[in-house]
């Protein structure tokens, strides 16, 4: 049985469209022109127990507006969801002692107080034993090396030390589904490595459902093997990385290290040339006729190094969103 569920799930909203200028407000007062602006157009997905989902679309594609469905914090205009059996919208507490919402952008902990305050109420809030308490925030801290800073602000914490202290607090209860909002938005590289490491072995070691959003694919690669791409509110892919690459990705990529000076022309010749610096070249050429240029290159020049790459990932899904008619959006 499926642990996420989503069947059609649609949300609109409605903007009042104001006119320019004071005239505009005026005329505001005692008319208003409303529009309807629609966030997600009717998503379908299935998730199972201890799957790590990558969630990802443009700005606007209605990432952040599922997980809020998904989570029961807004209700669906139309459709339905189910998680872990529940409806969100119904924001029982039997499924909030089971799930979790990070959003990076948001806090939840109290930004004047230590974080270790905000555990301590979280503990109580969700009626944690003492003792499985103590175990569970230990092995938290020190996974996530906060060990240190728990007795600081949490205003007078970086960046980095402030969203891992958000992970612990969402992780506190042990939930068995979390939802991920960019969770290493604005982090620098080793923070969002270690955050990465620690999504992993939580999801290997505990068994955690993790729905993931992210715009640093390195995240996406390193923790999902599925992924759920939507734009314009609707989904345009569900299946694995790999199965993405080679279905919307129409070329490879050459990299060519000549044993003498590049000859003029070269690049045009076999493909549409990338890059080029002293005597290396790269060139995307079409998928299935890589192995042909590529022996025809090494019968016809001298090479001293050849290599076949795929195009990356953030360049795939660019393509694949280019592929969609603008529309007008909200996150």
């Amino acid at each position: 049985m499926s642990i996420v569920e989503a069947n059609q799930l649609q949300k609109s909203y409605f903007q009042v469209k104001k006119q320019p200028g004071i005239w505009g407000s005026v005329k505001g007062l005692f008319s208003r022109e409303k529009t309807e602006v629609k966030a997600v157009q009717g998503i379908d997905l299935k998730i199972e127990p201890g799957e790590l989902v990558g969630f990802l679309g443009p700005n606007g594609a209605g990432k952040t507006t599922t997980l809020k469905m998904l989570s029961g914090i807004l209700y669906p205009t139309a459709g339905s969801c189910r998680v872990l059996g529940f409806n969100p919208s119904d924001r029982k507490p039997e499924m909030l002692r089971q799930i979790s919402l990070v959003m990076g952008n948001k806090n939840q902990l109290w930004w004047d107080l230590p974080a270790w305050d905000s555990f301590i109420v979280y503990r109580e809030m969700y009626d944690i034993d003492p003792k499985v308490f103590d175990r569970r925030i230990e092995r938290l801290l020190t996974e996530l090396e906060l060990t240190d800073k728990v007795n600081t602000q949490v205003r007078r914490l970086s960046l980095g030390e402030r969203m891992k202290c958000e992970l612990v607090a969402a992780l506190i209860h042990n939930p068995r589904v979390v939802f991920l909002d960019e969770p290493t938005i604005g982090l620098d590289l080793v923070s969002q490595k270690r955050i990465r490491e620690f999504l992993r072995d939580l999801n290997r070691d505990e068994g955690s459902t993790i729905l993931l959003t992210s715009h640093y694919m390195q995240d996406v690669q390193e923790l999902c093997e599925r992924v759920i791409v939507i734009d314009h509110g609707i989904v345009v892919f569900d299946g694995g990385l790999e199965s993405l690459m080679t279905e919307y990705s129409q070329s490879k990529r050459l990299r060519i290290t000549f044993a003498s000076e590049i000859q003029a022309g070269f690049a045009q010749e076999f493909g549409e040339p990338v890059e080029q610096e002293a005597n290396t070249v790269v060139l995307s050429v079409p998928r299935d006729q890589t192995a042909a240029i590529t022996g025809s290159i090494l019968q016809r020049y001298d090479v001293a190094d050849i290599g076949i790459e795929e195009v990356s990932v953030e360049e795939v899904i660019r393509d694949l969103f280019a592929r969609n008619k603008p529309a007008e959006q909200v996150s």
